[in-house]
């Protein structure tokens, strides 16, 4: 008897240390996005927070190309579960099930929802070589070129590109899409004058404006944001009915178990309702989402149910 209950305690005792082990192993973060962009900011800043939050290490690899697809299929393969973590966006859950004739993952199926992170409002900005203030100077001097305007994207998928095919569809205007890998280097040809105008994410953007490097013309959001006051919406601007957001949610493998994705979603509600991650969103001009796995998936839905439609009804295609 005593023999089987020392058995028994040094059993308990591994199995501790395992857990202890395991739970002291670092996490990996994917990010689909160059680093240096609003997605690579929104990644590194609550990594740290909910590093904290779990009592482990979390690593950001940046895994850009193939709108978020490198990315999502590397997460969707793994099985190292509870050690991996993926920024799902607006591509990855909405977008490219419509705009990809085949992908090497599903992402409804091999993904899983731990909960929204965050929410950038878009805003049209132009290069500061471009000879307009506002929303009506800058659709006059868009038709007045002969050749239609280039835009910059943060790459073929984005919500950078789809929502400037709706403001294309809304204006009429003749545009041809210039892809980047990411916001950071599509803002860095606005800079140079390569490209004369985006629609990009106030995460990436918000520093140039702020410098005045580049004009922000208008915001795509309901409200004006609160980094930057003076901008007003395109919507007071007179064009009505459009809004467009970046937007990020975190997913894990779908092998994971169901406790441990609780166990991340309290992390990082933990994390996107702290002060010091409230304010550092804030400058970047994001909104955090914080949230259940449940209303992350709800919410995935009706967007992809939104731009579903917006691609096929344009016949959009990437491959």
């Amino acid at each position: 008897m005593k023999f089987t209950a020392r058995i028994f305690a040094l059993a308990l005792s591994f199995t501790a240390f395992t857990a202890t082990a395991q739970d002291s192993k670092p996490i990996e973060w994917v990010v689909g996005y160059a680093a240096g962009g609003g997605s690579d900011a929104v990644a590194r800043a609550t990594a740290e927070a909910m590093a904290k939050n779990l009592g482990q290490t979390i690593i950001i690899n940046n895994k850009p190309g193939a709108a978020t697809n490198i990315a999502a299929d590397y997460v969707a393969r793994s099985k190292d579960y509870g050690h991996m973590l993926f920024t799902a966006d607006f591509a990855t859950l909405a977008a490219n099930p419509f705009l990809f004739s085949k992908l090497s993952y599903n992402a409804e199926k091999d993904l899983a929802p731990v909960g929204m992170l965050a929410r950038f409002p878009l805003v049209l900005v132009v290069g500061a070589n471009i000879p307009v203030k506002n929303f009506k100077e800058f659709l006059a001097w868009a038709k007045a070129q002969p050749n239609g305007i280039n835009y910059a994207s943060a790459g073929a998928g984005s919500p950078h590109h789809l929502a400037t095919e709706m403001l294309r569809e809304k204006t009429g205007l003749k545009m041809t899409h210039v892809p980047y890998r990411g916001a950071a280097p599509a803002m860095q040809d606005i800079l140079g004058g390569v490209v004369p105008f985006m629609l990009v994410d106030s995460a990436s953007g918000n520093q140039f404006v702020l410098a005045g490097k580049v004009k922000a013309i208008g915001v795509a959001s309901a409200q004006r944001i609160a980094s930057l006051p003076d901008v007003p919406t395109l919507a007071e601007q007179g064009l009505t009915g459009f809004e467009a957001y970046a937007w990020q949610g975190l997913s894990v493998s779908a092998g994971t178990p169901p406790e441990t994705v609780t166990k991340l979603n309290k992390a990082l509600i933990d994390a996107l309702n702290s002060t010091t991650l409230k304010a550092r969103f804030q400058a970047l001009g994001v909104e955090g989402l914080p949230g259940t796995p449940a209303q992350m998936a709800s919410y995935v839905k009706s967007e992809r149910e939104r731009w579903g439609r917006l691609i096929r009804d344009n016949g959009i295609k990437v491959d």
